[in-house]
């Protein structure tokens, strides 16, 4: 595997791959990298001939500098498991090498950032797409990866995709999950042994309210769900929607082509987000 820690030496790489008429699929991360990372790598692996990890821990994205200053960094371990699984291309970038100059773009999802995330995190969606806007202009990937829990980002990277009518195609994988259905994330690292005992009741709330589907309102299941996460006091429910799956807007009746629950809870001082899929 190779390891590339510049913009110019990035961008050469990929020039040369093409010139080989070869395909390239992206996968950007901030490292940390789980189950979840690996299963969109070897979706990747099976549709390109060359695969690009990126690695970097994107400041611009984070409204709360602790959460920036704790998020788990161990990019040797991360190296070796892209290594182990196949991955051609890690690209490390230092914060200096991004961001030489102090980014100033400027982004406008509309209203599918004034939900949500957009909401309980100012500006980060703006963070997400300074990142991705310039990974794809570096690269030229033909695809990218993205898994589903991320939902609203999704969302919001096609947004980004069709603006500026980049030719990379959006790639959104299944939530991946553990054996006891907590969706893997970098941050369940920071969970306490205990904490993480009772983390899966996240997805089983959430499934449990997808069984309501033909007797209940959209307005009861919302009701359902946030009162079981009262019953539980290490739980603090951020914010649970049940959204448009294309606009992202709140939903009051099964009209739509497409609903999604989408919920951020607080355990163990850990953010913790997932989705549940109703139609």
């Amino acid at each position: 595997m190779l390891e590339i820690k510049t913009i110019n030496e990035l961008i050469a790489f990929c020039e040369n791959v093409k010139k080989e008429g070869k395909t390239k699929g992206l996968l950007p991360t901030m490292g940390a990298l789980h189950e979840g990372h690996l299963s969109l790598l070897q979706r990747a692996k099976t549709e390109n001939d060359v695969v690009i990890c990126s690695i970097f821990v994107n400041p611009v994205q984070f409204n709360n500098r602790e959460d920036l200053e704790k998020y788990p960094r161990d990019l040797e371990k991360d190296l070796h498991i892209l290594e182990e699984n196949g991955c051609d291309v890690a690209f490390t970038p230092s914060e200096e090498e991004v961001y030489a100059i102090e980014p100033a773009e400027k982004y406008d999802f509309g209203k599918l950032e004034q939900v949500m995330e957009g909401v309980a995190r100012p500006g980060h969606f703006n963070g997400v797409a300074t990142i991705v806007k310039r990974l794809f202009d570096w690269t030229q990937a033909d695809r990218a990866y993205f898994g589903e829990k991320d939902y609203q980002q999704v969302i919001i990277i096609k947004d980004l995709v069709r603006q500026f009518a980049i030719p990379t195609k959006i790639v959104v994988c299944p939530v991946f999950r553990d054996a006891d259905g907590l969706a893997t994330s970098s941050r369940n690292q920071r969970l306490s042994a205990e904490k993480r005992s009772i983390a899966p009741k996240i997805h089983q709330i959430l499934l449990k309210s997808a069984s309501f589907t033909d007797t209940l309102s959209l307005s009861q299941i919302k009701n359902f769900v946030i009162n079981e996460f009262k019953m539980y006091k290490d739980f603090e429910l951020e914010y649970f929607e049940i959204v448009d799956d294309q606009s992202l807007q709140p939903v009051l009746n099964k009209d739509s082509n497409g609903i999604v629950g989408c919920v951020a809870v607080w355990l163990d001082g850990v953010r913790l987000i997932d989705i549940q899929r109703y139609y």
